[in-house]
């Protein structure tokens, strides 16, 4: 009975290895397949003309600004302008007491009449001595003192005319006109107070608008930029040298000026040198210029003009410690590094100077995917992305 078991179990054995060697030829072999290579978005660099520029920042000056001052000692009588008013030259903006001044000039006419009186009866006592003198009828002494009073009589006139001229001059001191024209700012002196007292004293200040001035300083690399652009030297008095300003808010650079000055010589505690451009600054409808004295402006200065630069994508660009690099497709679908000299941002395309050419196919997107030396599925900018084959 046990020889029976034993039997039926090893019969049972024998079958099941025969399944399961059958069920195992049936079955293909399994084998790794590699994925197939990512996909990246490419593109060609735009090739368009690009003017460079040198970016700078300054602060504007007034090109006039004047503090009015009492020149005669008086009483403040009035003021003609309101704070902030826009006034013309020769407007009347401040009066101080004339009555003083007036007799001032009345007195300074009536010493001139009489300097002139006397001059008139020396000159005739002169001839008719002089006349005498001929006939023998005078001594030559009376002669020379009424030429001496003659000459003295000439001299009290100059010294009347130029005291009358004085007088006119602190009478006309009495009125403070506008020395151009200009915006005022606030009145420093009201009205009945004592001015000029031994000093002068300031009462407001005007400032010209327009045209306005912007100082800025360039480095010693710039200028040689600049020099090149313009010639030998940077000769601003017969050749103009665009200075293109914006205000801190904002991208754009609305205000064409030109350069009006330079210093001699670079700085050489800072190693710059003094530059300075001038603009059209008219007022708007509400009297208000665009820009005003004391903000700050940024510049530029175009330098040089690539016919043909070549631009791509500022987010195509990476860095490594050997500088900037881009990602390039070659012909075999194979990713390079690039290493590239980068120039001027133009509205998120960056110029590259060297190290890429016209027909290259640089990595946009999907950089992250591209690895240097493997192989990828390029997809030109703009393109669906083929279909991919299925894994088997």
């Amino acid at each position: 009975m046990t020889r029976g078991v034993f039997r039926c179990a090893a019969a049972m054995a024998i079958l099941i290895a025969m399944l399961v060697s059958t069920a195992g030829c049936d079955q293909k072999e399994n084998k790794f397949v590699p994925p197939p290579p990512p996909p990246v978005t490419v593109s060609r660099p735009v090739e368009q003309p690009v003017t460079e520029y040198i970016h700078l920042t300054g602060n504007t000056q007034a090109v006039d600004q004047v503090q009015l001052d009492a020149r005669v000692e008086g009483l403040l009588t009035s003021i003609h302008f309101k704070d902030g008013d826009l006034v013309k030259k020769g407007d009347l903006l401040f009066l101080i007491e004339q009555d003083i001044y007036k007799a001032k000039v009345q007195q300074a006419e009536g010493q001139l009449a009489a300097a002139q009186a006397q001059l008139l009866r020396a000159g005739q006592e002169y001839d008719r001595q002089v006349s005498l003198l001929k006939q023998n009828a005078t001594a030559k002494s009376e002669v020379e003192k009424w030429k001496a009073e003659r000459d003295a009589a000439e001299a009290n006139i100059v010294e009347a005319k130029a005291s009358l001229e004085l007088a006119r001059i602190n009478l006309g001191y009495t009125r403070v006109m506008a020395p151009f024209d200009g915006r005022m700012d606030r009145h420093l002196v009201t009205p009945g107070n004592l001015v000029g007292a031994g000093r002068p004293t300031a009462l407001a200040n005007i400032t010209r608008m327009d045209p306005i001035y912007a100082y800025f300083t360039l480095n010693e690399r710039d200028l040689i930029r600049l020099v090149g652009a313009t010639g030998r030297q940077v000769n601003y008095k017969e050749t103009v040298v665009p200075v293109f300003a914006g205000i801190q808010e904002g991208k754009a650079y609305p205000f064409e000026g030109r350069l009006d000055f330079a210093a001699t010589g670079l700085d050489p505690s800072t190693g710059t040198i003094l530059l300075r451009a001038v603009y059209k600054n008219p007022l708007s409808a509400a009297g208000v210029p665009a820009m005003v004295p004391g903000m700050f402006v940024r510049l530029r200065i175009p330098v040089n003009v690539r016919e043909k630069a070549l631009l791509v994508s500022d987010r195509a660009l990476g860095v490594d410690q050997g500088g900037r690099y881009l990602l390039v497709v070659n012909d075999q679908d194979v990713v390079e590094q690039r290493p590239v000299r980068v120039g001027a941002n133009v509205d998120g395309m960056r110029v590259i100077e060297e190290g890429l050419k016209p027909e290259d196919w640089v990595v946009v997107s999907g950089i992250q995917r591209a690895r240097p030396g493997a192989k990828v599925t390029p997809v030109k900018e703009g393109a669906a992305p083929a279909a991919a084959p299925a894994n088997p």
